[in-house]
């Protein structure tokens, strides 16, 4: 799990250089941390000469791609395109950065999202599979994705041909909420044919999300990187159809190393696409799912209009503030957290009992707890 906690937003300053900082090719997050130590601000480091940047740890052609951008790109006016476009730049400092997200190990540094974020995304599952599904894949996509959407979970995936789309599409159906992560740019929708898809999304109240600038055309190394976000945002993926090949495994992979739950439909051992699948469940990576109350159970949820309800009828409280902010993923045990926040036991084992009640936590073992 990352350490990062949301701490206070960045300033709007610094948001149009991060946004900026984003459209060099070769300063990637690890380079503009480098950056971020050395110099006092980012506007700072981009206008510095190249002396400065050798010192602050550029190398030659980092330098030469820094030099040429912003010679092209004023960082003023290049934000102000996102704006005018309804993007959102979000840091992981921000309040409306996806809480999940933040959780995992390398959570993107800046998340540019279109359309809206609702507090009730918390209780989200992914659906990936195979661009290519068989009738027996698209019936089990449509059908459990169907019965997930009516309780009131959102439904994410990647905006791709087949099992994406008809995910997607089925949430739309149900009137349910839907987030698409996409590995471009937020102007250039992937396929192209999906454009329509990617208009209802948005016009239903949904959002798309992705960590590359505007003007990045889908590429193949930027598919993995964008399966790591859809895992990260979610509770749980789920596998429909794929293929053993497919890029579907980069998202169980990235799931499991999330700490996320990963589930499985059965299919045919004699057709290819099934093999993915076949082997989550063979190899004990996921559990074997035939309807959606299988995910519910393992998930350790009901219907989430319920859930919600609880959280805005429970009041508020400081203390249980102060727990979620140091409760992930990974487990940890009453002790620890009351350690951490400095109060008694019993006054934090009270709050964790609440915090229980309202469906943000879960007991995983004695004393011991993690967010749902």
């Amino acid at each position: 799990m990352s350490d990062i906690q949301p701490q206070t937003p960045a300033s709007a300053e610094d948001i149009t250089h991060r946004v900026a900082f984003s459209h060099v090719t070769g300063i990637g997050p690890l380079r503009l941390a480098g950056l971020e130590r050395f110099f006092d601000s980012l506007s700072d480091a981009w206008r510095a000469d190249r002396g400065m940047l050798r010192d602050a740890g550029l190398d030659n052609n980092s330098i030469d791609q820094l030099v040429s951008t912003r010679e092209q790109l004023d960082p003023a006016e290049a934000y102000e395109r996102y704006l005018e476009a309804g993007i959102q730049a979000l840091t992981v400092d921000d309040p409306a950065y996806p809480r999940r997200l933040r959780e995992i190990p390398d959570p993107p540094p800046l998340l540019y999202l279109k359309g809206e974020l609702q507090d009730r995304d918390e209780w989200s599952v992914s659906i990936v599979g195979t661009r290519r599904p068989t009738a027996y894949g698209k019936q089990v996509t449509r059908t459990l994705a169907s019965e997930l959407s009516a309780q009131g979970l959102t439904i994410v995936s990647g905006l791709a041909r087949g099992v994406d789309g008809i995910a997607h599409e089925t949430a739309l159906e149900q009137g349910g909420r839907t987030i698409a992560v996409v590995a471009s740019g937020l102007d250039i929708v992937y396929p192209p044919n999906h454009k329509p898809l990617a208009e209802q999304i948005l016009n239903s109240g949904g959002a798309i999300l992705s960590e590359y600038p505007l003007g990045t055309r889908p590429g193949a190394r930027y598919f993995p990187r964008r399966n790591r976000i859809i895992a990260g945002v979610s509770l749980g993926t789920l596998v429909t159809e794929a293929g053993e090949k497919s890029g579907t495994w980069h998202t169980v992979t990235a799931a499991l190393d999330q700490n996320r739950e990963v589930f499985a439909v059965p299919g045919p051992i004699t057709s290819a696409q099934s093999t993915a699948a076949n082997h989550v469940i063979q190899r004990g990576l996921g559990k074997l799912v035939m309807t959606a109350q299988d995910i519910l159970e393992e998930l350790n949820i009901g219907p989430i209009d319920r859930q919600a309800e609880l959280v805005e009828q429970l009041p508020e409280d400081p203390v249980e503030s102060l727990l979620l902010q140091h409760i992930g993923a990974e487990p940890i045990h009453v002790d620890e957290l009351s350690r951490l926040i400095g109060q008694p036991v019993h006054e934090t084992a009270a709050a964790m009992a609440t915090l229980e009640l309202k469906g943000l936590i879960h007991q995983v073992g004695s004393m011991t707890y993690a967010r749902r």
